[in-house]
Formats: structure tokens, C-alpha cells, sequence
């Protein structure tokens, strides 16, 4: 593949970040799918925080009630957290108020296999972290995401393209 066309297939992978896909193309003989997203983790790993800032600031907030692209309207529709009506949406609203506020970017965990009850669980428990461990923690749910959206991709090569 030339770097257009990795960029176009595998730039969604990591959230309206396809940078991290452009950069990785360098390394492009690729033994397997997992030392593809290994070699995708670590682009982000060696961005630097600002970069890295600027990815976890590109995800959505779950449960956020405006329209959403590609793998994170799927990912957030299969965890229920687009159906999710009253009192829960008003819950997640505020705890996705007061986790930026004291982190300054939004929660992120990968829903995969997860309801809107464990999805709240796990805020309320990260919401007691410290700011740079929550940071790594962030990183380590947008490397998991990016794997499973890896996988879903290679499994169904024309439902992630482009997505953004």
C-alpha cells in the first residue's frame, strides 16, 4: 500500500488522529496485526505529551447527545450509551463535566462488552485518580480501542475505512 492509501484505510484507528497512522507507514512491513498496532501504540507513545494531549482531546464524550462518526458512534451505540434516556444521560453528562474539569480531556474506556452501568461504575472510580495516572490510563483505553477497531477493520476490510 502507498502512504495514502495505509492513511485512508487505517487513519481512523486512532480517534480524528491520522497522523498516527501516516507516521507508522514508515515502518510498513508489518509481520502481523498485532505488531500493527504495536507499531500504532508506539507512534503515540513517542509523540509527546502535547500530541498525545491533543489525541485523548479527540474523543468524544460517552454518552454525549450530539451526532458521532464512524467507530465511536458504533462502539458507543453497542454499549447502549446512544439509547441510554433521563436520569443516566444526566448522570453521564455530569460525570463527563466533572472529569474534564479536573483533567482537562474527556473519560476514556473502551465500552467494547461494557453497559451504561458499568460505564458509570468505572467513571466514579477513575474520578479518584490522580491527574498523570489518569493520563496513562486514558492512553492505555485509547491503545485498547485502537485494537479492537484494528481488528474489527481487518475483519470487515470495507466498514472502517475513513472512519474519523
Amino acid at each position: 500500500m502507498d502512504r495514502d492509501a495505509f492513511v485512508a484505510v487505517f487513519g481512523g484507528v486512532f480517534e480524528d488522529s491520522p497522523w498516527v497512522a501516516d507516521m507508522a507507514w514508515q515502518s510498513r512491513l508489518f509481520k502481523s496485526e498485532s505488531h500493527l498496532v504495536e507499531t500504532l501504540c508506539e507512534v503515540v507513545r513517542n509523540a509527546g505529551q502535547a500530541r498525545q494531549l491533543a489525541l485523548l482531546c479527540a474523543h468524544p464524550e460517552l454518552g454525549e447527545r450530539k451526532p458521532l462518526a464512524g467507530y465511536s458512534a458504533r462502539e458507543q451505540d453497542n454499549a447502549g450509551l446512544q439509547r441510554e434516556r433521563g436520569h443516566q444521560v444526566a448522570v453521564l453528562a455530569e460525570l463527563n463535566r466533572r472529569y474534564r474539569n479536573k483533567f482537562g480531556f474527556p473519560f476514556i474506556l473502551a465500552v467494547k462488552g461494557l453497559d451504561p452501568d458499568n460505564i458509570i461504575k468505572r467513571f466514579y472510580e477513575r474520578l479518584e485518580n490522580r491527574a498523570e495516572d489518569e493520563f496513562s490510563e486514558c492512553l492505555d483505553e485509547v491503545f485498547k480501542i485502537a485494537g479492537y477497531r484494528l481488528e474489527d477493520l481487518l475483519v470487515n476490510p470495507g466498514d472502517g475505512q475513513i472512519q474519523q
